[in-house]
């Protein structure tokens, strides 16, 4: 079982810690930006972005920033009293280059907001990311490191749905695209990003519609049609899935017009 006891963001160049984390409390670090140092037991570990470092409560450590170097990273911390997850029964710290780093990235943002917010039953739906988050690590490091050929395929798979996201994509196009089958390419991009092809297109529609939300004059139905959705009342039901709010709560944002 685990329980919550901080989730918090760390910005700038100047941050220090020094093992000032409650008694029996283990440390799961992602970096967003930039880079960061911890010496675990005396140990230096040079965190970049996409790193994802577990150090149990058994070890003592200290970080601070690369001088003049810019960082950002989310830190959770939390108990342990018993996990079916075997990274969480080593008594000897993790790291590791995430490969569903932007899956992970957002589902911890969703955390950060809950906590700092305080919104009701924050610390329920907070474990429950966690949990998900160390099963997707858990699960890579089980399966092993994909290639870097593996990586560069999924790369340009990412790519071509950018480019094309407000169409239909189907598998059979990216792997034409990658000239591979259709289930290969499939397979392949949910290893390496904890998505499917069809969860990764949604989640670049979303992206791309809130910017059209806050920073344009469009309606929802027209910004729902651009970015590839012509039925309105589905597109709201994939925002309200996705984000948590309705289009029309980030309409409020929108800047006032000049007379």
């Amino acid at each position: 079982m685990l329980r919550l006891t901080q989730v918090r963001q760390d910005r700038g160049s100047e941050w220090f810690e020094d093992n000032n984390r409650p008694e029996g409390a283990c440390t799961l670090v992602l970096v967003s930006y930039g880079k960061a140092v911890y010496w675990i037991d005396h140990e230096k570990v040079i965190l970049e972005k996409g790193d994802f470092l577990y150090i149990p409560a058994s070890q003592s450590y200290y970080g601070k920033c690369v001088p003049t170097v810019f960082h950002e990273k989310y830190v959770i911390e939390f108990t342990v009293t018993d996990s079916p997850l075997p990274i969480l029964q080593s008594s000897y710290y993790m790291k590791s280059r995430i490969g569903a780093y932007e899956l992970i990235l957002e589902r911890i943002k969703t955390m950060h907001n809950e906590w700092t917010e305080k919104h009701l039953y924050a610390d329920i739906l907070g474990l429950a990311i966690l949990y998900e988050c160390l099963a997707l690590w858990n699960r890579e490091l089980d399966e092993g490191p994909a290639t870097p050929a593996a990586h560069q395929q999924v790369e340009r798979m990412k790519n071509y749905i950018m480019n094309y996201y407000p169409q239909k994509i189907s598998k059979e196009e990216l792997g034409e695209h990658i000239h591979k089958s259709p289930n290969y390419a499939a397979t392949l991009f949910r290893r390496v990003t904890g998505q499917t092809i069809s969860e990764y297109v949604h989640k670049a529609r979303v992206k791309k519609a809130i910017y059209l939300l806050i920073d344009s004059t469009l309606t929802v139905g027209e910004i729902a049609e651009s970015v590839g959705y012509r039925d309105l009342s589905y597109f709201q039901r994939i925002f309200k899935r996705e984000t948590g709010k309705t289009p029309t709560a980030y309409m409020k944002d929108r800047p006032t017009p000049i007379p």
